[in-house]
């Protein structure tokens, strides 16, 4: 009876338009209230004990990491670099939006970050120079979700911690799906672009002063996920430790070599990063606390045994998860969508042999092309709210993107070498 209210209060306040992490609270508290064997007292302790794991500092650390980025005028310099790399593409600005995307991928570590900040900065340059707002609006929040899988994704952290999965692993499978997810939608805006006439190629040529200049203004930001992956890879420090270097890199870099950071912006970013933190914590413990009740009710235990004795063969459970995840996805926030279901489909993966790590990139593909859906995706809410394109003109201009993500899913999902090569190579 427990579970059965809760439930139904959850699927009663996600049609209310409740937030997430509100209506996984509620339900969980109306578990405890209405006929659970466990007393009130204990959801506070399991809210608590969702965040008390020394991985998930790795979050707050590469969020601020993020930030101070931002705040110092690395982004504007990664902007230039990737302006200047794409110049003599049909549709320039177009493609430095993709380029930028997946060059922050390594220091924003949030596709709802990385859009925010992208609808802000270049869709009103992309509209001055002739493309249609819808258009801009949708690259822009399609190429946000490269940054889901490109380390050090959140999203890369939170599915390692709940799994019990090597994040350095993660970090590793994430690469090749990340570049891959940029090259083909690069290809996909040059071939719109040539066939709609934005932006012709820019002919004159570049100094090689300024080649020199931009480039290695750009190259010292990039050189932040390298540091991450390579510290972590040769063991001087580990996925935690690297956030918190990362945050000591992003402050060296700010402050002594682009000189645009001072004690007063360091104060305003980190209050931004502690708000931005908090957001996704919540989310976490929340959805912590439901995935326990569901696990003291032997609910994924349940939903295991069932989908191991009705599907034949990992193929045929690879395509229902999908389907199940691209489903939710249109409804539940992403890091939601981890906590609640990785532990109930993770078991069931490793039952057919599919790798825990190649299930893990699978997984938050899913998760990240569900906020770019309606109708309650969160990317295409955070993008058409600040850009202020209607959600139906935002739906058609994103239909190409989202079918090449949806084919790119298919890849990953059905040719592991493009995800585990990386790390079967290095690891």
């Amino acid at each position: 009876m427990a579970v059965g209210i809760a439930l139904a209060a959850l699927l009663l306040l996600f049609v209310l338009g409740t937030p997430v992490a509100f209506a996984l609270f509620l339900s969980t508290f109306l578990y405890f209230l209405f006929g659970a064997d466990q007393p009130t007292m204990l959801l506070i302790q399991r809210l608590a004990g969702g965040l008390e794991s020394i991985s998930l500092l790795a979050i707050p650390f590469f969020i601020m990491a993020g930030v101070f980025m931002n705040h110092s005028g690395i982004t504007d310099r990664l902007l230039k670099l990737a302006e200047l790399m794409t110049r003599r593409l049909h549709g320039g600005l177009a493609q430095a939006n993709v380029l930028l995307s997946t060059f922050m991928g390594g220091l924003s570590g949030s596709n709802i970050a990385d859009a925010a900040m992208n609808a802000k900065l270049l869709v009103p340059s992309m509209t001055a120079s002739g493309y249609p707002k819808p258009f801009s609006t949708a690259v822009t929040a399609a190429s946000s979700l490269v940054t889901s899988t490109i380390p050090p994704g959140i999203a890369l952290i939170v599915y390692g911690y709940v799994n019990n999965v090597s994040i350095g692993r993660l970090f590793l499978a994430g690469v090749v799906p990340g570049i891959l997810m940029a090259v083909c939608m690069m290809l996909l805006v040059s071939r719109q672009c040539r066939r709609l006439g934005y932006q012709p190629p820019r002919k004159e040529r570049v100094s090689r002063q300024e080649w020199i200049s931009v480039t290695r203004a750009g190259i010292i930001a990039l050189l932040l996920p390298v540091v991450v992956i390579g510290g972590i890879r040769v063991g001087v420090f580990t996925p935690t430790e690297a956030g918190a270097m990362a945050v000591l890199y992003a402050l060296i870099v700010g402050m002594f070599v682009y000189k645009e950071m001072n004690v007063g912006n360091v104060a305003v970013a980190t209050r931004e990063s502690l708000f931005a933190s908090v957001n996704v914590l919540f989310i976490i413990a929340v959805a912590s606390g439901f995935a326990r009740f569901l696990t003291w009710e032997h609910i994924p235990q349940d939903i295991a045994m069932l989908l191991s004795s009705q599907v034949g063969s990992a193929v045929a459970f690879l395509l229902l998860a999908n389907v199940i995840l691209l489903a939710l996805g249109m409804f539940l926030e992403g890091n939601a969508i981890l906590i609640v279901l990785s532990p109930l489909l993770a078991p069931v993966a490793a039952q057919f042999g599919i790798d825990p790590v190649h299930f893990g990139i699978i997984f938050i593909l899913n998760a990240s092309i569900g906020t770019i859906t309606p109708p309650l995706g969160t990317v295409m809410f955070t993008t058409c709210s600040i850009t202020g394109v209607k959600v139906p003109d935002f739906i058609r201009a994103i239909m190409p993107y989202w079918l090449l993500l949806v084919g790119l899913l298919m890849v990953v999902t059905f040719v592991p070498a493009v995800s585990m090569t990386l790390p079967d190579l290095i690891f």
